[in-house]
């Protein structure tokens, strides 16, 4: 069942122009991309990653590896201190652009080059002027630019207000963190969230892959819901925890809508597939010769709530019909 869209608190997107219109790569050349990855990419096990999604973004703007692309795939397996290295090896091998993935990969592209153009895809937190990757989201002003995937600022208090409202006698909600810097914001942001809402939030990182420890410590806590927080580890393992979820009765909200489809009960945020799309969007504009340095950076104008009924009916949870009406897509 589509619904309408949610609109966004952050400013627009500014290339927002149609994808294929731009799909017309010089006759006989063939371009090298860089992907760099702090994880590995998504398996047939899971969900479709940033690396499969922009791939097949690529073929719909016209490049097609084998023939007239070339891409370069490092990945750091969940170890960020792999990065740096990775990112020289793919200044060495002077591909013409890198797609960088979260913030730690960036930063290693930033050490590694300035001349190489870099396409970001990471969340807005930290901020990326203050990270010094650009000098404004509007006048990039480097070799960076690129996508934000949502201010997680922002959505880390929404997505726990929407789980407040499935669960509406829940006085505990727990909150799965990954255990690293970055997402500190989305902890004190739910927390802000928490208490405006009343309820107890608990914190629960995760280290490396810890899933099972970190959900035993999560049932001794006894919450009500959960609000898995914004991570591309958590993305990677989305089945294993989703499982996790259900085996412990603990009906949670995810960040991305294919979470949602894989079995979460609700996601609320950007579509992974659309925002690759964008990530494609900025590699064909490099390829074609724009200068970085004057692509402003894109943030998304539009956040997906997607509700799955087949797992809320699996976890006895009963939707409240004015959430329900608030949905852009509700699996049944």
């Amino acid at each position: 069942m589509e619904r309408r869209t949610f609109l966004a608190l952050v400013p627009g997107s500014l290339l927002a122009a149609p994808l294929v219109a731009e799909a017309q790569p010089l006759a006989g050349s063939v371009r090298r991309l860089g992907v760099l990855l702090p994880t590995m990419p998504s398996g047939p096990s899971e969900p479709k990653g940033v690396l499969l999604h922009l791939s097949a973004a690529l073929r719909e703007l016209g490049y097609v590896e084998g023939r007239n692309l070339v891409i370069e795939r490092r990945w750091a397996e969940g170890n960020v201190d792999r990065l740096p290295g990775l990112a020289r090896e793919l200044v060495q091998l002077k591909v013409d652009a890198i797609v960088a993935v979260s913030h730690a990969a960036i930063r290693s592209a930033r050490d590694a080059t300035t001349t190489i153009p870099v396409v970001m895809f990471t969340g807005l937190s930290p901020d990326p002027v203050a990270a010094g990757f650009v000098a404004s989201l509007a006048r990039p002003g480097g070799n960076i630019t690129g996508v934000l995937i949502a201010a997680e600022e922002t959505l880390a208090g929404k997505r726990l207000g929407l789980i407040k409202e499935a669960v509406p006698r829940s006085t505990r909600i727990g909150l799965l963190s990954p255990a690293d810097a970055g997402p500190r914001i989305q902890v004190q942001e739910a927390e802000k969230a928490a208490s405006s809402l009343g309820v107890k939030l608990i914190v629960v990182e995760v280290q490396g892959d810890e899933y099972d420890r970190a959900f035993a410590r999560l049932a001794a806590e006894r919450p009500a819901a959960l609000l898995v927080g914004a991570s591309p580890f958590f993305f990677r393992d989305t089945r294993r925890i989703i499982a996790l979820a259900a085996k412990h009765r603990l009906p949670a909200i995810y960040e991305w809508r294919e979470q949602a489809a894989e079995g979460g009960l609700m996601a609320y945020g950007s579509s992974m597939a659309e925002r690759s799309r964008r990530a494609a969007a900025y590699v064909d504009r490099i390829f074609k010769g724009a200068n970085p340095a004057e692509l402003p950076v894109e943030q998304p104008t539009k956040f997906e709530f997607v509700i799955n009924l087949k797992t809320a009916k699996a976890l006895g949870v009963t939707i409240p019909p004015s959430l329900l009406a608030r949905a852009d897509q509700v699996i049944e």
